[in-house]
């Protein structure tokens, strides 16, 4: 029975299917179904998120079986649809955690591809390890989290460009908003300072040759 193989929560002899679980399956028509949502999801994976694809799905993997051999029910889980949960929910929380154009696009696409889902993580389904389902779209949230601040190079692009552009929508200054009273006010009393200076540099030239075209000349 390679059910065996499955996460037991709370067994020590549970911990191996920490491990091996994703790659059980309890029928041909349940392979299958985890195989292409999966095969799409690690080529998104892999694509989008070159520099740290590894990393990504090895903390999916491994958090989302700790996870449940720590919360979920006392049988045997298999199949490798919490790593799907978790992938899915990793790039849907990306894009609001990154907040760049890139990673939003992403994520609106993800939500439009598999919005069904989630109606995998409500409980008491029969058959359903929903603790898979649950915990992994959790555990997606946190690798998300961990890892919004590493930015692929289209990324960095694409957040300069919006900013770019954002700085050009803007008819103050972004900071005008930030600055204190005093600080204001600092600001106000130099200006009003140089204009002062101008005002009487040029008065002096002015002046100058006025008293200039007055002075008495010869013709040569």
């Amino acid at each position: 029975d390679v059910g065996y193989y499955g996460i037991y929560p709370r067994q020590i002899l549970g911990l191996k299917g920490i491990l091996t679980s994703p790659l059980i399956h309890g029928s041909w028509s349940h392979l299958i179904n985890n195989s292409i949502p999966l095969f799409v999801l690690l080529c998104i994976i892999f694509y989008f998120f070159r520099r740290i694809s590894w990393q990504i799905i090895l903390m999916v993997y491994l958090l989302t079986g700790l996870s449940v051999w720590l919360f979920g029910r006392p049988v045997f889980h298999i199949g490798a649809s919490g790593v799907i949960y978790g992938l899915v929910s990793f790039v849907f929380w990306s894009g609001l955690f990154r907040k760049n154009v890139r990673s939003i696009v992403l994520s609106l696409i993800v939500l439009f591809l598999y919005s069904g889902m989630f109606l995998g993580v409500l409980p008491n389904q029969p058959g359903i390890s929903w603790e898979s389902h649950l915990l992994g779209g959790l555990m997606g949230i946190l690798v998300a989290w961990i890892y919004k601040g590493v930015l692929e190079e289209a990324d960095q692009t694409s957040t300069e460009e919006l900013q770019d552009e954002t700085e050009k929508s803007y008819f103050f200054r972004r900071d005008i908003f930030d600055k204190t009273r005093n600080e204001k006010q600092a600001e106000e009393a130099e200006l009003e300072k140089q204009n002062k200076e101008t005002k009487r540099m040029d008065f002096e030239r002015r002046r100058g040759l006025s008293n200039f075209e007055d002075w008495p000349s010869d013709m040569a």
